[in-house]
């Protein structure tokens, strides 16, 4: 039985893979992916380095109708069914930018369509039960797919944040020093400046 729930949940997935992609100003990527109808399709992704960390999003049917577009987003989760089979592109741009590169990790997952019933020599409830194990194993999948994305999303923002505190506190140092090197000067001049003005007086 555990194998039998193990091998659904590989059959539940075409694939699981996260990636991460540099564009660079003034361009786009575009990605492609053949699906069958019916197919459940999630597209997930983050800007995790470059700029104001957004960028815009689009994601085309095989007819060329437009199923989700996207401006200045830094990060989405874009569910939607097949409606057709065929190849859907989904693309990346980052044209509003004039020289900053973006990294996009983004991931694809594509769900299997649940087959339809066939019409067999097994007993209703044999039947019926075997339809609720493949639904439940379809939603342990799709469980464990948000959990796995969940987990590298929260890694990616663990990172640019560390990122930006890091930046943020080289900054704070500087002007610290900044600023101390200002007061000294200030302190210095003051001090020889009352020092002149004392030599004035007393040779008076």
């Amino acid at each position: 039985m555990k194998l039998l729930l193990f091998l659904s949940l590989l059959s539940c997935l075409d694939f699981l893979h996260a990636y991460f992609v540099t564009i660079d100003a003034h361009s786009e990527e575009c990605f492609h992916e053949r699906v069958e109808k019916k197919a459940k399709m999630a597209l997930i992704f983050e800007v995790a380095q470059g700029g104001f960390l957004d960028i815009d999003v689009t994601i085309m049917a095989p007819d060329g109708k437009l199923i989700y577009q996207g401006a200045r987003e830094s990060n989405g989760r874009n569910t939607f069914s097949a409606d057709v089979a065929g190849v859907y592109k989904y693309c990346f741009g980052n044209k509003m930018s004039t020289m900053t590169p973006k990294v996009v990790m983004f991931s694809m997952d594509v769900f299997n369509a649940s087959a339809d019933k066939e019409e067999t020599g097994k007993p209703e409830d044999e039947e019926t039960s075997h339809n609720k194990l493949k639904d439940m194993v379809e939603k342990l999948a799709r469980g464990l797919t948000n959990v796995k994305h969940e987990q590298e999303y929260m890694e990616v923002r663990e990172r640019v944040h560390r990122q930006i505190n890091e930046n943020t506190n080289s900054r704070v140092v500087l002007w610290a020093f900044f600023e101390a090197a200002v007061l000294v000067t200030m302190t210095i001049g003051q001090i020889y400046y009352l020092k002149r003005f004392f030599e004035v007086r007393r040779v008076v």
